[in-house]
């Protein structure tokens, strides 16, 4: 999985696709994780670094995880790659 490279990303949450002009907002993980995987980083070490950052339980970090990753498929920020 691998978001579009030309996705822009703030700090504070804030993502812009210069591709079609839309624009989301999502809270300081959500950026993170988008962060994470515009790096390149698998899910393991997403999770990883998320839960040392954040001190989130492993379950419950998978099960929000798929469900980001489906809404940012949903709005083709991400492809399967």
């Amino acid at each position: 999985m691998k978001i579009k490279s030309n996705l822009a990303v703030s700090d504070s949450g804030f993502i812009f696709n210069p591709s079609n002009g839309d624009s989301f907002s999502t809270n300081t993980v959500g950026a993170d994780i988008i962060l994470l995987l515009k790096s390149g980083k698998s899910f393991e070490e997403i999770k990883k670094e998320i839960g040392n950052k954040y001190e989130v339980d492993d379950i419950l970090f998978e099960k929000d995880f798929h469900d980001f990753v489906s809404q940012l498929q949903d709005y083709y920020l991400v492809s399967n790659d």
